[in-house]
């Protein structure tokens, strides 16, 4: 006679097929969900300190080159000045005084003095771009790859506006989730009220900044997420579902900080405030550096001033003038390389 088995004092559940498939994707998708979350989170911190010490650095060197731009100011308001009067009481030959214009001109284009739209000269030059315009293409004469690639940049373009569309619905619709339990309306406790006021006020500036991973977060820090049934097949797809179109959304969102943090990091601040942080790991103090880079611009500037002065005063020949400054050949290369070689470029043609 065969022996019975005991029976088992855990009881087995077997688990369909199709289920034990759905919470392995559920588990991935929500793995992948927290790691996007935590990427976001840290790109986000990486940004805003960025931004902060740009802020932070822009407002120092304010404060310590503020009376050197002031001067620079004084300079530039001087040189503009001098050559208004040069051309207004002076007569020159018509190819002199087209010399002495490209002289001003080019004093603007390398930004020496600033930019004046308005002069004659400029005007000009900009008249000598456009004389010969090169002639529009003709759609006649594109290429069938010209034209397929014309499709696909628009196909792109259509593809990006789904996305954001559905971005911006999947937003709202976590934001309307998240308003309808925490708005301090809906209960009555004052200190209740107080909670959802600050909580309110976090998911609002997360909607209005379109921060997916805000708002998430959020849902996630205070368990007012979905409940699902885990034995539910429908349950489980659903969810898979919310939760790969979160995590499409979620990633390009990743992608917009890390192409914004790039585009700070290239603007004119940026790149000071990451050529300092080079600087101070080598023990370089890049302010100090950076001012008196400004201070011998000024020494530069103010003898530039002083040899159009010159000139006005009819101190120097106009050959003399033409010639630049003889001074300024004897400094340093890295301060003048660039100046006097862009300023009297067309001239020596």
């Amino acid at each position: 006679m065969p022996r019975k088995t005991p029976p088992s004092s855990h009881s087995t559940v077997t688990t369909p097929l199709a289920l034990s498939q759905l919470h392995i994707r559920l588990q991935f998708l929500e793995k992948s969900h927290q790691s996007l979350l935590k990427q976001i989170k840290r790109k986000r911190t990486e940004l805003n300190n960025f931004v902060e010490q740009t802020r932070i650095f822009a407002t120092e060197i304010f404060h310590q080159a503020s009376p050197s731009f002031q001067k620079m100011a004084e300079l530039d308001q001087d040189i503009h000045a001098l050559f208004d009067e040069i051309f207004t009481t002076r007569k020159f030959g018509k190819q002199t005084l087209k010399n002495i214009e490209a002289v001003y001109l080019n004093l603007q284009l390398t930004g020496i003095i600033s930019l004046k739209p308005n002069a004659k000269q400029f005007n000009k030059e900009l008249d000598e771009l456009f004389d010969n315009p090169e002639p529009e293409s003709d759609f006649s004469r594109e290429t069938a790859e010209d034209r397929h690639q014309h499709w696909q940049a628009q196909e792109f373009v259509e593809s990006q506006s789904v996305t954001r569309t559905e971005s911006k619905r999947k937003i709202r619709e976590t934001f309307l989730r998240l308003a309808e339990i925490f708005h301090p309306d809906k209960v009555k406790d004052s200190e209740t009220q107080t909670d959802h006021t600050e909580i309110m006020k976090s998911i609002n500036q997360a909607y209005q900044e379109g921060d997916l991973a805000r708002l998430l977060e959020i849902e996630r820090l205070h368990q007012v997420g979905e409940i699902i049934d885990l034995n539910s097949e429908d349950d489980l797809t659903r969810k898979c579902r919310t939760i790969e179109q979160q995590n499409q959304i979620l990633l390009t969102q990743y992608e917009n900080l890390k192409r914004e943090l790039r585009l700070v990091k290239n603007t004119p601040e940026g790149t000071m405030v990451s050529d300092s942080r080079k600087a101070a790991k080598k023990g370089i103090d890049s302010m100090a550096i950076m001012v008196e880079t400004i201070d011998n611009q000024i020494n530069v500037v103010s003898q530039i001033r002083d040899f159009v002065k010159d000139f006005r005063e009819q101190k120097i020949t106009i050959k003399e003038f033409l010639g630049g400054p003889p001074t300024l050949h004897s400094l340093d290369e890295e301060i003048m390389s660039d100046i006097l070689e862009q300023m009297l470029s067309e001239l020596m043609r």
